[in-house]
């Protein structure tokens, strides 16, 4: 799949490109801008007949290049450049929406004293420094002779623009001259990403913290939660048990894997981490991770000691979607794109904050491997819920001692899971949080 990113972003960069070369049409369709001394964005100008025709064509090239730069699997120290491309993408956008008054350096009547004429200047000025910024900063992290000659033409072009504007002659030929050199540029980006081989590498182990000595207790957390989450259950636990916390893929500090996440899975993952035959390990298990430890107790009953379900959900009785399975298996791809990896570093700690009144001491929620991770799992909820179902027909549920602890008002689905595993229901008073956050002790009393 993140070869097919890399694709994609080429792809989209190169309709930038084209995009960004629309002023080429403009020389024989707007005959009143100077081919000589006019400004390529006179064509744009407001009073000229075809100004919406390149306003649009500004406008969805500058989108194009946020789009490329999004879908863009993140590189290591290449996050300089990208955002200063990024910054391209946005002042090309702007100088779209808000163009030249007329034709000022074509038409000696032209004032070009307006607010959006003064401010498309400023923003075209910018734009030229964001991009050659981020022709500099790429061309150093890619080392290529290619690279470092096209943003040396194009510093040159720029600076004849300069001289010519000085000179108050041939400034339009040398704007046309650095237009061109910029869209070969994008082209040049466009080429570099489709001969990039990827990293398709495989998951890596999860990360998992192993403390205490003693009886097992297996924690595994609910959708979207981290090892540290638990840190007051397991210093509470630490003393009489050992106690293993970790983190599903793409989770907290484990690496995304390249499948989508399914019920089978997470129960050979509790398989693996729990201990070994003829030890028994106690699970406690938060949210939709109570469908993952009831499959692992049906499916490996004599190496569960006892369950601890904390706020658990039903699993839904709607049929799994196809879409849902295709956008699932391209989330773990997605998740190391810069646009993830930007919209969690904005996003996430806040969110973070908001959903458990504390903060991410690691910085796991700035990743973008964690929102595309718990998307991954949302998406599969019905599979795994389809598979619950047929692992209930399939395997009766053991003889073990139950409990499952809520929060809140009383519930009529979690006294009917209750029931059916005639398992203790302890109920807590509402919290504005998680349970395992706002009252540990009730957790470790109940292991």
């Amino acid at each position: 799949m993140e070869r097919r990113l890399f694709v994609a972003a080429a792809s989209v960069l190169i309709v930038a490109a084209v995009l960004y070369s629309a002023w080429i049409t403009g020389q024989f369709t707007t005959p009143a801008v100077d081919r000589t001394d006019g400004y390529v964005s006179e064509l744009a100008a407001r009073d000229q007949p075809w100004t919406r025709l390149f306003r649009v064509s500004d406008v969805l090239s500058g989108l194009a290049c946020l789009a490329a730069v999004a879908v863009v699997p993140r590189v290591a120290r290449e996050w300089a450049g990208w955002l200063a491309l990024t910054a391209f993408g946005l002042l090309t956008v702007l100088s779209g929406l808000f163009p030249l008054d007329c034709a000022v350096l074509s038409d000696p009547s032209c004032r070009g004293d307006g607010a959006s004429h003064l401010f498309h200047l400023v923003v075209g000025a910018l734009g030229v420094v964001a991009l050659l910024t981020a022709m500099a900063l790429l061309a150093a992290r890619w080392r290529s002779v290619v690279s470092w000659t096209l943003t040396g033409l194009n510093v040159a072009a720029t600076l004849v623009m300069l001289a010519a504007l000085a000179a108050g002659r041939w400034a339009g030929l040398a704007h046309r001259a650095q237009l061109t050199m910029i869209a070969v540029w994008l082209v040049y980006v466009a080429l570099r990403l489709l001969v990039h081989d990827g990293d398709e590498s495989s998951c890596g182990p999860p990360h998992v913290v192993d403390q205490g000595a003693g009886p097992g207790v297996l924690i595994t957390a609910g959708l979207g939660g981290a090892w540290f989450h638990w840190d007051a259950v397991a210093a509470a636990l630490a003393a009489g048990h050992r106690v293993v916390r970790f983190d599903r893929p793409g989770l907290g500090l484990s690496p995304p894997a390249p499948d989508r996440p399914t019920l089978y899975g997470e129960v050979a993952r509790l398989a693996a981490l729990a201990p070994s035959h003829p030890s028994q390990v106690t699970l406690v298990a938060h949210g939709a991770s109570c469908w993952h430890a009831e499959a692992f107790a049906r499916l490996h009953p004599l190496c569960v000691a006892k369950l601890v379900l904390v706020d658990p959900c039903p699993p839904p009785l709607r049929r799994p979607l196809a879409l849902a399975a295709a956008l699932g298996a391209w989330l773990p791809a997605l998740g190391g794109t810069w646009g993830a990896n930007a919209l969690a570093r904005l996003a996430g700690p806040l969110t973070h904050r908001l959903v458990t009144g504390t903060g991410d001491p690691f910085g796991v929620y700035r990743m973008g491997k964690v929102p595309a991770a718990v998307a991954g799992e949302w998406l599969a909820r019905r599979d795994m819920a389809a598979d619950l179902r047929r692992i209930r027909y399939g395997h009766p549920f053991p003889d073990i001692p139950v409990t499952v602890i809520a929060a809140g008002a009383r519930d009529a689905r979690q006294e009917r899971l209750a029931v059916a595993f005639d398992a203790k229901l302890v109920l807590l008073p509402a919290s504005g949080h998680q349970v395992e956050l706002d009252d540990p002790g009730a957790i470790a009393g109940a292991v």
